[in-house]
């Protein structure tokens, strides 16, 4: 790894020019397979919040229950950075703002900002609104001025800017004017149709910076591969906002990606984005792993290949000077370099997990060996450990011999059966554990096999371990990794658990889907309850319970 200094840059500027305005949650979601849980989002959020997003978009208040009950949970989290964002669209023509529904809804889901769009496009105003531009400014005037009443801080998206400007570029211009009156506080430019040249962006963004007094974003898609590209000219033509999604998830090839847009941004054009940019590859797979789409290894910056280098000169190169074959240091977006012959990829993750543990590991040490080929293993059975972080601590914890064995499973099984004139199902699971010289068989039924064995395995353990009462499964993802082998394919399960006070994610992978479960739900309860004694130390007596 190369210092910073040994990368060329621009001087990084004092004020922090752009900010990141994240959809993931609403336009990423347009993507096809991609859809997240109302928990899933608020995760997302958080994520989003803690690396540094100015603004995250939350969905359209009052379109689907998951939405509703997003921004309920929304309004009682405490935002570090993030301001929350509700979306919708400027008043129906020939109706009151106020008498609006789709308007109150916006009010009425309590987020510090609401965007809005309208339409740009001469086309849409009269085919598809089946209205006059007059009234159509007047839509966007008044809704926007409505919302500023309320207290409400005010983006204004300009649907099909760019089309619209090509094709009559005063009555484009007359739309951000309306909105400018009304009071917007910012106009973001849309390229909705994803078609737009570089070229054609940046004229455009600088005639429209000219004749207004507000600030001005951006918002592209991704039809034409020029996603990022169109962002990245947009704001060195002075746009002072970037609006796109992580991993580009959006409809159709997408909208821009702010995984790439955002490096380049701090990393190349000297811009202030965000203050942490490491936690960039994490937030990556995180996501991924949450919308249950397989990862893009190939993506620029937070790939798992794009810093990889296998045999010749390139590996002899980059082994001497690590510039040679990259154009910046893995390290400042959370990603490594990846030597495919080398046994010390990797290490320095091990180094700074063990930190975070607070144990103590000197680099050479034959437990971080022993740790990196474990994962390695892992890995080629299926593993990923980005989103199951539970699961990667009890892995170092065992092998540096720092995990108690609060129980040994001897035997677990699960059974459905359908019966009933209606074909009534139901699962049963039977589990058979020790605990010190005790042993302990319980039966349970559950809706499914994993409901089942999770109600038999607590019904197992709370005689010993009472606090587990307050362990509650919340989410459970199932992901097959070789789809090609047919029903012989892994696969991989992510469970999310929570106590009431904090989330913690686990992970199985297994031929089997009720054994990659049963990996997953074990995994939760040890991590818990190694958390809680470490914490609040052994109830009286529990050390005589151990093996």
């Amino acid at each position: 790894m190369q210092r910073r200094s040994s990368y060329f840059r621009l001087p990084m500027t004092t004020a922090k020019r752009v900010s990141i305005y994240d959809t993931t949650l609403r336009d990423g979601t347009q993507g096809e397979g991609v859809s997240f849980s109302s928990l899933d989002k608020i995760r997302i959020a958080q994520k989003l919040d803690e690396f540094g997003a100015d603004y995250i978009e939350g969905g359209w208040p009052g379109s689907n229950p998951k939405d509703v009950e997003f921004f309920e949970m929304a309004s009682r989290e405490k935002w570090k950075s993030a301001k929350i964002a509700a979306f919708g669209s400027t008043r129906r023509a020939d109706l009151a703002v106020a008498d609006d529904p789709q308007v109150k809804l916006l009010l009425d889901a309590k987020t510090p900002v609401v965007t809005i769009f309208g339409k740009s496009w001469k086309l849409h105003v009269t085919k598809v609104l089946r209205t006059t531009p007059e009234e159509n400014q007047a839509m966007i005037r008044d809704t926007v001025a409505y919302l500023k009443e309320h207290g409400r801080e005010v983006v204004y998206d300009a649907e099909h800017f760019f089309d619209g400007y090509k094709d009559d570029a005063e009555h484009a211009l007359g739309t951000l004017k309306a909105a400018e009156e009304g009071g917007a506080d910012i106009v973001v430019l849309c390229d909705t149709n994803g078609g737009t040249m570089p070229h054609e962006v940046e004229a455009i963004t600088k005639a429209v910076i000219e004749a207004l007094s507000i600030p001005v974003g951006i918002h592209t898609h991704d039809d034409a591969g020029l996603g990022v590209a169109n962002a990245l000219i947009s704001v060195q033509a002075g746009s002072v906002q970037v609006q796109g999604t992580i991993n580009g998830y959006g409809e159709r090839t997408g909208n821009c990606n702010l995984t790439t847009v955002i490096p380049n941004l701090q990393l190349k054009l000297g811009m202030r984005v965000v203050e942490d940019l490491t936690k960039l590859k994490q937030l990556s797979s995180f996501v991924d792993d949450l919308a249950n789409c397989a990862h893009n290894t190939r993506a620029p910056f937070v790939g798992d290949t794009c810093f990889s280098h296998k045999g010749g000169m390139h590996v002899n190169a980059v082994q001497k000077l690590a510039r040679t074959y990259e154009h910046i240091e893995p390290g400042e977006v959370g990603n490594q370099q990846h030597i495919l012959i080398s046994e010390l990829a990797g290490r320095s993750n091990i180094l700074m997990k063990a930190a975070d543990l607070g144990i103590p590991l000197e680099k050479d040490a034959p437990e971080v060996r022993e740790i990196l080929e474990r994962l390695k293993k892992l890995e080629k059975e299926g593993y990923e450990f980005e989103a199951a972080e539970a699961s990667f601590e009890l892995l170092i914890r065992k092998v540096l011999n720092h995990h108690r064995r609060f129980f040994e499973l001897l035997e677990f099984h699960c059974t459905f059966r359908q019966h009933g004139g209606d074909l009534y199902s139901t699962c049963e699971g039977t589990v058979k554990v020790r605990v010190g010289e005790r042993r302990e068989y319980t039966v349970a039924e559950g809706n499914g096999p994993v409901a089942a064995l999770d109600r038999a395995f607590r019904k197992a353990l709370l005689p010993f371990y009472p606090e587990l009462e307050r362990v509650k499964l919340q989410d459970y993802k199932v992901r097959i990794i070789d789809s090609h082998t047919g029903t012989a394919a892994r696969t991989r399960v992510l469970i999310v658990s929570a106590d009431g006070q904090k989330s913690w994610d686990t992970v199985g992978v297994s031929e089997n889907i009720i054994e990659a479960s049963w990996k997953a739900l074990v995994d939760s309860y040890d991590y818990y309850l190694t958390r809680h004694t470490a914490h609040e130390g052994m109830a009286a007596g529990s050390e005589a319970a151990l093996v």
